[in-house]
């Protein structure tokens, strides 16, 4: 199974966008790529501007050559209503747009969905269902909070395995610090994860303490009761210039497994603009 993270927070933009290949197909999962608004009461930097350029330049060109595009929810960094023609011919799976949803992604879903009409191949929604090509088997949670309640919706995870490899994808979990978040993680026993980390980066404003200790116990009991043997954290987590020694009883716990960021991942170094994005401006 090949895995590409084509845009994260890691490489300088706000995305989750990845690419998976297997032998029976080709997955984009969440093609959509955005920046912050402000940030230190600063907007984005024109280097921000560029990097998101990039990334979507590569999101696209991932987008045409696969077959399965996937949107687990309908935040602009996870999908762009925009530029419909990215699903033309393809099958969507997409998050359910009525059920387990809140108003305002209920919204970007109609939105969208008319924008795709009569675009894709075929659409259908993939709230806990399962989806066969060949030998590769993709498998949808039950939708879960972004994030520690429901406040911002819901999404789904994604579980795809192929002969003796799965990859579970979490979405925007921001943690995770509530089970049901981890219990799809522990079901599916993946060897490799992408997992939106920790929302640290707002620790004591709209995320707390106890959540932050729970999303490291999940993370650990992950770590203990899963095969994974390639750990990424990232996303949400990585607008924390701080995000290593947030977690540190995690990687502390890892024996067998490698934490590590989208980046990493690619054997790319972290270019946290977002986090940085003051230095930035005072250069």
């Amino acid at each position: 199974m090949k895995i590409v993270p084509i845009a994260s927070d890691s490489l300088g933009t706000r995305s989750m966008a990845t690419y998976i290949e297997t032998k029976d197909v080709r997955i984009l999962i969440d093609p959509g790529v955005s920046l912050a608004p402000s940030r230190y009461g600063l907007p984005p930097h024109p280097i921000e501007f560029q990097r998101m350029n990039e990334h979507w330049g590569g999101i696209k060109k991932f987008a045409k050559k696969s077959e399965v595009l996937i949107v687990t929810h309908y935040h602009y960094d996870h999908h762009d209503p925009n530029e419909p023609e990215l699903y033309k011919d393809k099958f969507a799976l997409l998050k359910h747009p009525t059920e387990k949803i809140n108003r305002s992604q209920k919204e970007r879903a109609e939105f969208f969905l008319e924008q795709l009409e009569g675009i894709p191949e075929r659409i259908e929604y993939c709230d806990g269902r399962e989806f066969s090509f060949g030998g590769t088997k993709i498998k949808f949670s039950q939708p879960v909070f972004h994030g520690t309640n429901n406040r911002l919706g819901y999404v789904v995870e994604v579980s795809i395995s192929s002969k003796n490899s799965k990859f579970v994808f979490t979405s925007d979990v921001e943690g995770p610090s509530v089970d049901e978040q981890a219990s799809f993680i522990l079901e599916e026993k993946p060897n490799i994860i992408y997992m939106d980390g920790p929302l640290s980066y707002m620790l004591g404003y709209r995320y707390s303490q106890a959540s932050l200790d729970a999303s490291i116990n999940n993370v650990i009991k992950i770590l203990r009761e899963t095969p994974v043997e390639k750990f990424i954290i990232d996303h949400h987590f990585l607008r924390d210039i701080k995000w290593r020694e947030r977690i540190k009883p995690a990687f502390d716990a890892a024996d067998k497994a490698q934490i590590m960021t989208a980046a990493e991942f690619l054997g790319e170094k972290n270019d946290l603009l977002e986090a940085r994005r003051r230095e930035l401006y005072g250069r």
